[in-house]
């Protein structure tokens, strides 16, 4: 490689006019050159997973709408986990990294299109339990209902000891981000779901204390049902339909119109979305709310960044009518279970004046997501890249229901109330 550095140039002087301009481009060519072959970082020497990890950190890099707003430090995030891709040997080791590295960004809304036996569920969507710190404690707080940890007999408001028989405080440290020291409420809760999801290849064993009595729950983690939708007469006044995680089947649209056309009359209409936590697509969203006006409305705002030529690109989603339009009163039902796709319908009916929404505050997913893959490895993943607002300009993830709950059961009770 030393012979780079003495190849007779000076023979060149002769050659071209200019030379001394020449000759200084060609010697920086020849060390740039020189420093690509020797340097011990270059890509030449690089593994396929270092390769990835650099294209991972990118493309979250270039494209992730929240860096700034949830002050991410992704340089520091780079720092820390290069050094780890350097020691990656095989596929299993790479997904781990990977799965880590997203833990950073402390949303469920980030994740790979590929697990491991290993991996922690995803949130929400296989979680069904919420557990908040209150003081020095951790209380149930909500529950998913139908799903393990309720049909195991856990009930809110008990304080939760252990987990996998180990304390919760040690557990989080898995989840927590590691480019700061200090840790947010959003952060710690991020990492308090995803300890209560599990891990798909372990049971969950919650011990808890109720009235002084400590007891151990097993609960078993289910999948979704398979109906799309469900729906009722509660009462000669009031039908009421609930959403089975379905946002995302463009089967559901004729399911609920043919729901909604059964349920018409009524004066009064429940749209249940405490089962929506793994969102839907706009398809979807726009013919469920496109029922229930009578022109073309806004429902919800994006917000794209162009890093390239810094600037910004906004644009506003409308809802148009669709078949017959049902006049009566709307009540939305939401909770820590609705995600993305069902948060959006919330805050478009809240836009579009066309229901009161009940219940807790929703899953909080950040913005519309994008698919990636990476080159080497062919692993996908996603991430929200664009922001979305309440037509009002509240932050999707920040929208509050008019009528405030702290609970499923207690939003159920409220439902009761406008139903009788």
């Amino acid at each position: 490689m030393v012979l780079l550095f003495l190849l007779p140039i000076e023979p060149l002087k002769y050659q071209f006019k200019n030379t001394t301009m020449k000759l200084s481009l060609l010697t920086k060519a020849i060390f740039t050159i020189a420093f690509l072959f020797l340097t011990e970082n270059n890509i030449f020497a690089q593994t396929k997973y270092q390769k990835d990890f650099y294209e991972f950190w990118s493309d979250i890099n270039k494209h992730y709408a929240y860096l700034e707003s949830q002050n991410i430090d992704w340089n520091k995030v780079k720092e820390i986990y290069s050094a780890q891709a350097e020691k990656v040997r095989n596929d299993n080791e790479f997904i781990q990294l990977l799965e880590n590295t997203l833990n950073e960004l402390y949303n469920g809304h980030s994740s790979l299109s590929i697990n491991l036996n290993t991996s922690n569920r995803l949130i929400p969507s296989w979680s069904d339990i919420r557990v908040e710190k209150d003081q020095n404690k951790y209380l149930i707080k909500d529950l998913r209902k139908g799903f393990g940890a309720d049909l195991a007999g856990l009930k809110i408001g008990m304080q939760v000891t252990l987990f996998n028989g180990v304390s919760i405080d040690e557990q989080l440290k898995s989840f927590l981000p590691r480019f700061t020291d200090y840790h947010s409420p959003k952060m710690y809760q991020y990492a308090l779901d995803m300890l209560f999801a599990g891990t798909h290849d372990k049971k969950r064993v919650i011990t808890v204390v109720e009235n002084g009595e400590r007891k151990t729950f097993e609960p078993v983690s289910y999948a979704n049902r398979n109906e799309l939708l469900y729906y009722k007469d509660i009462n000669e006044n009031t039908g009421y339909v609930k959403i089975n995680n379905s946002l995302g089947n463009d089967n559901l649209i004729g399911e609920f119109d043919k729901a909604l056309d059964s349920l018409i009359s009524n004066k009064n209409l429940i749209l249940d979305l405490t089962e929506t936590p793994s969102g839907g697509n706009s398809t979807v969203a726009r013919a469920i709310m496109g029922r229930f006006v009578n022109k073309v409305l806004p429902y919800q705002i994006h917000e794209f960044d162009e890093k390239d030529y810094d600037t910004k690109r906004h644009w506003v989603e409308y809802v148009s009518p669709r078949k017959k339009i049902y006049k009566g009163n709307v009540y939305i039902l939401v909770g820590h279970w609705t995600g993305s796709m069902g948060e959006g319908i919330a805050i478009g009916f809240d836009a579009l004046d066309r229901a009161t929404v009940i219940g807790t505050p929703m899953a909080g997913l950040l913005g519309a997501i994008s698919n990636f893959r990476l080159t080497e490895t062919k692993i996908g993943f996603q991430f929200p890249t664009e922001r979305l607002y309440h037509i009002n300009g509240i932050p999707r993830e920040d929208f509050i229901p008019k009528i405030l709950c702290k609970n499923i059961e207690e939003t159920l009770e409220k439902s009761k109330e406008v139903a009788f």
